[in-house]
């Protein structure tokens, strides 16, 4: 078994997330333990919000360790975005890894929470990467 000690989870947590992954159920798992399906569920739901914590911890990491950063306020259109992601980038020297479709399509699914009709809601904080890469944070994801 995985070890919790160098992980943002618990022992208990591990313990339910690879007996969930080997297709026992929550009440499977409440018996193996000799708890209730509700303490598992709740064991369940608290290392799934670890897990996305350590995701976006990562991301802003990723974020911050890019060479080039700029961050966009809330009310820039997609189309305004897009732009500064490519001038940002000129000005580096960096080219980016994305034709300008594939770069919309590639932001508006990461930012989709944080947009309405084709606008920023929230600010977003941008790092490209020197392969090019765009790298997105926003607290509100």
């Amino acid at each position: 078994m995985v070890s919790a000690d160098s992980t943002s989870l618990t022992d208990r947590q591990i313990e339910v997330l690879e007996l969930r992954e080997r297709g026992f159920t929550q009440q499977e798992v409440a018996e193996e333990f000799d708890t209730t399906g509700s303490n598992v569920s709740a064991i369940e739901r608290a290392a799934e919000q670890n897990v996305e914590k350590a995701r976006r911890t990562l991301e802003l990491v990723r974020t911050i360790r890019s060479p080039v950063q700029f961050s966009v306020s809330p009310g820039t259109s997609f189309d305004d975005l897009i732009a500064s992601v490519y001038s940002h980038g000129d000005e580096a020297g960096i080219k980016i890894a994305y034709c300008r479709p594939d770069l919309y399509t590639h932001l508006y699914e990461v930012l989709e929470e944080c947009a309405k009709q084709n606008e920023l809601m929230a600010p977003v904080d941008i790092g490209i990467t020197n392969e090019g890469g765009v790298r997105v944070f926003s607290e509100d994801l």
